[in-house]
């Protein structure tokens, strides 16, 4: 049985259809839902198995990007998403998906650990890149030893590319920085093209991210988010290069992080399926 994943768009909402083909090539079935639906009919949710936040421009980013449809999810579905969650089901939000995610308390979500909390609410947020413009390119990335299951065997260095105005991750505070990587949260940083270090330091670190930070989970490694597209590099076609690839690969890296969640998903941890 195909795990069931809901893609939640809404106004501004672009990268649905991506993120749609890049579970269906990992193995599940995709339904996409509107934000407006789902607050009428919250227990639709319970028929999933995933749950993805896509990319794209919610409500045209008015205010900061993110925010609005943050505080949809905040007032109206937290109950609803920590349930979710508490049923071992993986989320993932996709750059704007992210910025949505770390404006609710969902990510970095508990991460003075089970039971605990060094700080509520807000724990950090994704700002203004430092060159004050949008980027639209490829950039390195590293994965780090994590609980995360989306980025589980990934290699060491891989490309995805990246399309935002404010994706700066910092973190609400020094305390905050250091539970992140203490409490293995830190999924994904921006890297050298060789695999080493980004080093805080432009064009690697495209937007200033402190610590080169590019994704993180939450404390249960299920709900991930990330600034990068791995749904736009899900076919060995979709890379700029791929022409000059010797041997070519099977499929784009990206199609990993779906995957793992799929696979996941079809272990029935959890997940009803």
């Amino acid at each position: 049985m195909k795990p069931r994943t809901l893609i939640l768009r809404t106004a501004g909402t672009n990268c649905d259809k991506e993120t749609a083909h890049a579970f269906e090539l990992a193995g599940a079935t995709t339904e996409a839902i509107h934000i407006n639906r789902l607050l009428a009919e919250p227990g639709l949710i319970e028929g999933f198995q995933i749950l993805a936040f896509p990319g794209g421009f919610s409500y045209g980013d008015d205010i900061a990007a993110g925010k609005i449809l943050a505080n949809q999810i905040s007032h109206h579905l937290r109950d609803v998403l920590r349930d979710f969650i508490a049923a071992g089901k993986p989320i993932i939000g996709i750059c704007n998906g992210f910025q949505v995610l770390v404006k609710t308390d969902l990510l970095p979500g508990d991460i003075g650990g089970q039971g605990s909390s060094i700080r509520t609410g807000q724990t950090a947020t994704l700002a203004h890149n430092d060159c004050g413009r949008f980027i639209d390119r490829w950039i390195s990335l590293a994965p780090r030893k994590s609980r995360c299951i989306w980025t589980q065997d990934l290699p060491a260095s891989f490309e995805l590319p990246i399309a935002h105005g404010e994706g700066k991750f910092v973190p609400a505070d020094e305390s905050v920085r250091q539970a992140l990587h203490a409490n293995e949260q830190i999924a994904l940083v921006y890297a050298k093209a060789d695999g080493s270090p980004a080093g805080g330091a432009a064009p690697a670190n495209p937007n200033g991210s402190t610590d080169d930070i590019a994704g993180v989970c939450d404390a249960t490694g299920l709900v991930f988010g990330l600034m990068p597209h791995p749904e736009r590099y899900v076919s060995p076609f979709q890379h700029y290069a791929w022409t000059r690839q010797t041997p070519p690969p099977e499929a784009g890296i990206g199609l990993r992080v779906f995957k793992n969640a799929v696979q996941y998903a079809k272990s029935g941890v959890g997940a009803g399926v």
